[in-house]
């Protein structure tokens, strides 16, 4: 091994270290590691930013900005509103949310997708007295499965497509993954319907009833004792036992930073923070008399939460989202002090810092209270999920018809190759601004940008895996590993290996990485590379073990009221059994 490529396996490894240590943004990880590779020499100044200008870089933001299209002509929710008021039976009501998502999620953005069927996912739990950790974690999985059908369905998709032109002249076409994926998306979602569902925890449909949504995981709510309040010189644990444990106290504090550990002896006084957790429900039917006074709205008080033009809305806070990293008093800022937050949910952990010193992650659920005018544009700026479900606009089918026309439209030309898939969709972009599907101003607001950094970052750490020869490396070293083995047993160690990349990594990263170390054993071994690139495109979609693997996962894990450890009991036998029927079908349909 010569210095170039102990060098670029040394950048690589601290890469991937970094990625699934999760303390840093992925994008900017990616940034670090093709300024590396540009410092050391390994690429040359115009390899290093090449890979912004990528054909795959392109399709992915289009692909995005196309889902904005669709989801503003309204196309997922004039479907929904047909088929969902068929769900009186639970089996049917888990397969059709799921299949729905599932087909989408071939054709435009699989969180775009996820976000649009999540309320009405909830809403539907709610008609039928379920709990929406019943249908939620299908949901998530579906949408990560419809993306594995098509060439645009999925980032992993595209790359892989476009690496195949890189290297062989020739990209895979819009439907190439097809054959494949699409099975593997009705397998899984006839598991999923009949039996995955049932593999969730008991205890979870238990105790997230659709009355009390967010009680597993728990509001956290801070409020003030007022000087007249009659819970003055009352000891916290005669609270607790006034509330039949509807409410949690979480800790008690004054004057600090940080709440204290709660003392069931300690006598509240005036001025006092409580740190409540709850379903917000009970906490205002529980505590409307209490004299106290909400700390992050304003001085308003349980009885005037909703008063006048003010509103209150339940919202999730999506991977892109600025407040994430952020606290209460940047949104405060943010907003002018138009918005309050009234409630925090956070799944998993139980949290002692004060409301306002919380720092937002992904997934979180916030209650929150803004003028009602101002609800849309709050959601759309700080780029959170509503849990509200919402209306069909009058006239919504004719654009639907129309959105839905541009986009086959553009998928046949750059079927036909008649333009390049990456310019038919841009194509499709200027039809749908010049026709009102995407206002100005809205245009790039779906587009992903840390996915868009992090594919042009990494795609030159590729570039310099392949000209210093550490992919050949590699290749060598797994095929002599594997000396003996059948192609079918190799192929499976790289479906294999590229799943658990992805639980870990981001999906995208984790098909930039494998895409050339596969296709090197493929040569290595004198057959055809494209069963090996398609191993790498089904396992870097196949996150299904944590929440961290892909967002869908983190989305639903606070409404779901999940914790960590749930998905692997839905989502192992998932990936057994994709793993079982891919590998032959990648044999039968892409022979060596």
């Amino acid at each position: 091994m010569n210095t170039d490529q102990t060098l670029i396996f040394s950048i690589l490894s601290v890469t991937l270290v970094l990625f699934a240590w999760g303390k840093w943004r992925y994008d900017v990880i990616a940034l670090a590691a093709m300024t590396a590779v540009l410092l050391f020499g390994l690429v040359t100044p115009h390899e290093a930013f090449a890979g912004f200008g990528h054909t795959a870089v392109i399709t992915v933001a289009a692909v995005l900005i196309i889902s904005q299209a669709l989801k503003n002509a309204g196309v997922v929710d004039v479907v929904a509103a047909y088929l969902l008021p068929h769900t009186g039976n639970v089996l049917i009501h888990i397969a059709l949310l799921t299949g729905l998502v599932t087909f989408f999620s071939a054709f435009m953005n699989n969180v775009g997708a996820l976000a649009l069927l999540l309320p009405v996912a909830i809403a539907t739990a709610k008609e039928h007295h379920r709990s929406p950790a019943m249908v939620l974690m299908p949901l998530a999985f579906g949408s990560i499965l419809g993306g594995m059908s098509t060439m645009i369905g999925t980032p992993p998709n595209i790359i892989i497509a476009n690496y195949r032109a890189d290297i062989s002249g020739a990209a895979f076409s819009m439907f190439d993954f097809s054959p494949i994926g699409s099975i593997i998306a009705v397998v899984g979602v006839i598991f999923i319907s009949l039996i995955g569902w049932r593999l969730i925890p008991k205890k979870r449909f238990d105790e997230n009833t659709p009355e009390q949504l967010f009680e597993v995981s728990g509001y956290l709510t801070e409020v003030k004792v007022m000087a007249d309040s009659p819970l003055i010189d009352t000891a916290v644990n005669k609270i607790e036992d006034l509330q039949s444990n509807d409410v949690g106290i979480v800790g008690v504090a004054r004057g600090h930073r940080y709440a204290l550990n709660t003392n069931p002896n300690y006598v509240l006084k005036e001025n006092d923070i409580l740190i409540l957790r709850g379903d917000p429900i009970t906490l205002q039917s529980k505590f409307a008399e209490a004299n106290l006074e909400f700390q992050t709205a304003s001085g308003k008080t349980f009885n005037d939460l909703t008063e006048g033009d003010l509103a209150l809305t339940e919202c999730i806070i999506t991977a892109t989202s600025p407040l994430v990293g952020r606290d209460v008093s940047y949104l405060r800022r943010r907003t002018a002090n138009s918005v309050a937050v009234i409630g925090l949910a956070h799944e998993g952990r139980l949290i002692k810092k004060r409301l306002r010193n919380h720092t937002f992650k992904a997934g979180d659920v916030l209650l929150l209270q803004c003028e009602k005018t101002f609800i849309n544009d709050m959601l759309i700026s700080l780029n959170l999920l509503p849990l509200a479900e919402r209306g069909i606009q009058i006239g919504q089918q004719r654009r639907v018809v129309i959105a839905l026309a541009i986009f086959i439209g553009a998928i046949v030309l750059g079927a036909m190759n008649v333009l390049p898939m990456a310019g038919a969709f841009i194509l499709a972009i200027l039809v749908y601004s010049l026709m009102g599907f995407l206002p100005g101003k809205d245009v790039y607001r779906d587009v992903d940008w840390p996915i868009i950094i992090l594919l042009g970052g990494l795609i030159p750490v590729g570039r310099a895996l392949e000209s210093t020869g550490a992919t050949e490396l590699v290749a060598n070293s797994i095929v002599n590993l594997t000396d003996g083995l059948p192609i079918y047993m190799v192929i499976a160690l790289i479906l294999v290996t590229t799943m658990f990349l992805s639980d870990i990594i981001n999906n995208a990263a984790t098909a930039l990485v494998m895409a050339p170390i596969s296709v090197g054993i493929a040569n290595q071994l004198g057959v055809n590379i494209d069963p090996f690139l398609m191993a790498v495109a089904i396992g870097a979609s196949c996150a299904f073990l944590t929440p961290i693997g892909h967002q869908s996962n983190t989305l639903v894990m606070g409404p779901g009221g999940y914790q960590f450890g749930d998905y692997w009991r839905m989502g192992l036998p998932l990936e057994i059994i994709i793993t079982i029927i891919s590998v032959p079908l990648i044999l039968i349909v892409w022979p060596l």
